[in-house]
């Protein structure tokens, strides 16, 4: 690869979540929502793109913007955002943009020649006799689409079902005719909601939204974000209507379940809401997330993970890391930016992210290409990175900035011993401290916990 890979995968300045990735060609394009720094709800930009050669993954380019919230009929206004979105690549060719409105419960489409070019609106999916999916009587709400579309037919996936809502049954499979839009099977539910979910073996992981699907040789896997909302989960069948079953939990962006370490139910980052799915590239499988910034649900960004699947079809839960798509840890020796902290919490973990908490943000206003950091850090924050490929570490610098005063402590796990400290002083303007280490060489994490008064600002680090 030209550079390192890093979790984010895009700018830090960039928040783009509900990340679907596809390989078209050979370029792996990841299409989502696009949210905005400081943004005061989810989704208020407009659809844009980034891609990246399947040869190099941390080579990502902007594509731009390729379909306004306003060019859907029912939104001249702009007054609606451009919920999480999926495409499909039909018969003819093109590429096929289904999304939904975050106000009406209709899906929309929309078309392009190319996988990130300027889509146009083609039409609503629609009934036979011209209603729109999601405005019959007995229609259940439309949202988060994912599309596939095989022989002839595109299978569309929708639904949201949130807790003590008994009018929502579950996730819907919709069975489309070659036009893209037109019904062909009716909605049938393939993964209970929890309010429906007795005796299904889906308990404790019902479906909640963000659904996603993905064929890998004879097996379909149902991605989906679960009722626990940190955590996508998967479902697999040997059908693509019909059939599911509960796989497990592919990866939480609070790392709860991850047992290495730590116990499986304490979350080391402040999580929310998720949604991704899963993509074959170069012959290897990555899941796609996204993660919390700005110490609100409003500013996410997306990270990936690579992934197993077993023999059997089953995929092991994987931990969230800093180096991502990296294709393994990251050189033991230089610079790093603290906005590549897949760990980050204080005394009290949380499970879900909120005010008060350390969090990672920018300076500026959104658009503004200023690298992300580290805020709000007070006795008892720590910040962790994994993982560095240690080769004769014999120093670890430092930066912050701010009115905090005191040590960082240095470890390699969350809660072991403190290898080394690193004393910071009051200032306004970014200063570097350093102090000797001694740390085995290997595949290793790094802890920084702050042991001292005030509150600071961390930018990075360096390994020397």
């Amino acid at each position: 690869m030209k550079k390192q890979a890093y979790n984010p995968y895009l700018p830090s300045w960039e928040y783009i979540p509900d990340g679907e990735p596809h390989v078209f060609g050979d370029r792996i394009y990841v299409f989502g929502s696009h949210d905005l720094f400081n943004g005061h709800v989810f989704c208020l930009g407009d659809y844009v793109c980034y891609s990246a050669p399947v040869s190099d993954l941390s080579d990502w380019r902007y594509e731009g913007v390729i379909y306004k919230k306003t060019d859907d009929p029912l939104n001249t206004a702009g007054k609606m955002c451009l919920y999480a979105p999926d495409v499909t690549r039909g018969k003819d060719g093109r590429y096929y943009l289904y999304y939904v409105l975050d106000k009406v419960s209709v899906v929309s489409v929309a078309v392009c020649d190319t996988p990130a070019g300027k889509y146009e609106f083609y039409g609503y999916v629609h009934y036979k006799d011209g209603i729109r999916l999601g405005e019959r009587k007995s229609d259940e709400n439309q949202f988060d689409p994912g599309v596939l579309y095989e022989d002839g037919k595109t299978y569309l996936y929708t639904g949201f079902c949130a807790r003590g809502d008994k009018s929502r049954h579950g996730a819907m499979c919709t069975v489309l005719d070659g036009d893209m839009l037109t019904v062909l099977e009716d909605p049938r539910f393939v993964v209970p909601g929890c309010e429906y979910s007795a005796g299904s073996g889906f308990e404790g992981h019902e479906y909640f939204e963000a659904a996603s699907i993905r064929k890998f040789g004879d097996t379909y896997y149902f991605v989906y974000s679960s009722i626990l909302m940190h955590e996508l989960c998967y479902a697999i069948s040997k059908k693509p209507t019909e059939g599911f079953t509960y796989g497990g939990v592919i990866v939480s962006n609070t790392d709860i379940g991850i047992s290495s370490g730590k116990p499986a139910d304490m979350p080391l980052a402040y999580g929310a809401n998720n949604h991704g799915s899963i993509e074959k590239i170069n012959g290897g499988y990555y899941i796609f997330y996204h993660r919390h910034t700005n110490g609100n649900w409003y500013c996410r960004q997306g990270c990936a993970e690579k992934i197993q699947i077993l023999p059997d079809g089953k995929i092991p839960q994987v931990e969230i890391t800093s180096c991502g798509l990296n294709g393994g840890p990251l050189a033991g020796k230089g610079v790093y930016p603290a906005y590549i902290a897949c760990n980050l919490f204080c005394e009290k973990p949380s499970v879900y992210v909120g005010e008060g908490q350390p969090k990672i943000t920018q300076d500026g206003r959104d658009g503004d290409e200023n690298e992300g950091y580290v805020a709000n850090v007070f006795k008892g924050v720590t910040i962790g990175f994994k993982y560095f490929d240690l080769k004769g570490l014999s120093k670890i610098k430092l930066t912050t900035r701010g009115y905090g005063k005191g040590d960082f402590e240095i470890r390699t796990t969350h809660d072991g011993p403190v290898l080394g400290r690193i004393s910071v002083d009051f200032s306004n303007v970014w200063e570097t401290y350093s102090t000797k280490v001694r740390i085995p060489d290997g595949k290793t994490a790094l802890y920084f916990k702050f042991a001292g008064d005030g509150n600071c600002q961390f930018k990075g680090i360096e390994l020397v």
